[in-house]
């Protein structure tokens, strides 16, 4: 059409459909089977990363085939949790649901969403839970992956997480039913699988989200870690290692995991983490809430000396002495874990004989924030990662 002009006649006119206007049409056509093609090779690398990504993952699974538990298949895991029906709870990673095996055991399957990139948080999960072996650490009986069906059997945890003691109102009077002997314990046992995945492991296991929404409660309240999504495998040599952006969730993350001017990442970055949680299980509140304005909300651990200096009166109802030091203990090894830079942290093995030693052999750390001002955080978060978890990546 476009190389051939014609003639044509409307009300006995003559005029010529000339070559621009052909040609107009031939780019226009162009145009089209050129965005056409695009979307085609956009959808044709999806799928094609998709299976890559898919066969990583297999050829991940073969490799530590002697490590992994029981592979499920994906109408197994329907079974065992009645279809989905009794959910526990809900995180940054996926959804738990509440299970039972054909031998009667209880398990809690959290299932994987399916737009979670290249899986990198399923094979982190298996890669680290598969080295451990620590009454402190959570045990992984099983897995499904299917392509996008993905799910992690758990050992059921009868009393849930350690978060339902700590800021729900409605227990609040449960919290208080632990007592602090057993809040004690509970951090204690803690701070043994922490100190377990960074030294006692062949490979040394950073968490990288330490928080109490990850410690699960056993029948007897035993502390165990959860939810190795963000975790980072890491010779037991390297001191420092290298991180493309910050990973963890807002409150619990180290300030060296967001400014390197703190300095590097390594293994006390989850001491930070823990140092927070602990502070948290002593005052019973978060040390940051997204949902309380900047202007009325002190930094948690200021609030924390400010109490330490007034004889640790955190208790309206009083506490006996006994009591008294476990509260003190907590404290002062979980603000020598929060110190802002990482050489003036302790190591887990630290903070175990700080909290089984001598009260008055324990020193009070300085203040990590000198600053009298109400602020949320020594650190700036950029972008949050996933809002129900505050998960973050910066």
């Amino acid at each position: 059409i476009a190389l051939f002009p014609r003639t044509s006649s409307i009300a006995g006119t003559k005029f010529n459909r000339s070559l621009p206007f052909s040609s107009g049409l031939g780019i226009a056509g162009a145009a089209i089977v050129g965005i056409l093609l695009v979307v085609g090779i956009i959808c044709f690398r999806k799928k094609w990363q998709k299976i890559n990504d898919n066969a990583e993952i297999e050829a991940f699974i073969n490799k530590f085939v002697s490590l992994t538990p029981r592979r499920y298949f994906y109408g197994e895991i329907k079974k065992m949790t009645n279809k989905f029906k009794d959910k526990l709870g809900q995180g940054g990673y996926g959804t738990v649901y509440k299970g039972t095996l054909p031998d009667g055991r209880l398990v809690a399957v959290k299932v994987l969403g399916e737009s979670k990139g290249n899986g990198e948080d399923f094979m982190n999960e298996v890669a680290s839970i598969c080295r451990t072996s620590h009454v402190n650490i959570v045990t992984l009986l099983g897995f499904c992956f299917e392509r996008s069906k993905r799910a992690l059997v758990y050992e059921f945890m009868t009393h849930g997480s350690l978060d339902r003691f700590i800021y729900d109102r409605v227990l609040h009077h449960q919290r208080r039913q632990l007592e602090w002997k057993t809040l004690y314990d509970i951090a204690v046992g803690i701070a043994r699988g922490l100190e377990y995945l960074h030294q006692g492991c062949n490979t040394r296991i950073l968490h990288f989200d330490i928080k109490p929404h990850n410690v699960l409660l056993d029948d007897d309240f035993c502390p165990k870690i959860s939810d190795f999504g963000l975790s980072k495998l890491c010779e037991r040599k390297e001191s420092v290692i290298s991180m493309a952006c910050a990973r963890g969730t807002i409150g619990y993350i180290a300030p060296e995991m967001v400014c390197r001017n703190f300095g590097g990442v390594s293994y006390k970055s989850d001491v930070y983490s823990y140092g927070m949680m602990v502070l948290e299980m002593v005052g019973g509140r978060k040390n940051i809430d997204v949902g309380v304005s900047q202007t009325s909300e002190i930094y948690f651990p200021s609030w924390i000396y400010s109490h330490l200096d007034r004889s640790m009166n955190l208790d309206p109802n009083g506490v006996t002495d006994e009591e008294e030091e476990i509260k003190r203990k907590l404290i002062i090894a979980s603000l020598w874990c929060i110190q802002l830079y990482p050489s003036d942290r302790p190591s887990m093995s630290k903070v175990l004989e700080m909290l089984q030693g001598e009260l008055q052999s324990l020193m009070i750390p300085p203040r990590p924030v000198e600053s009298s001002s109400p602020v949320r955080s020594p650190i700036t978060y950029i972008e949050t990662r996933d809002s129900k978890n505050d998960r973050v990546t910066v």
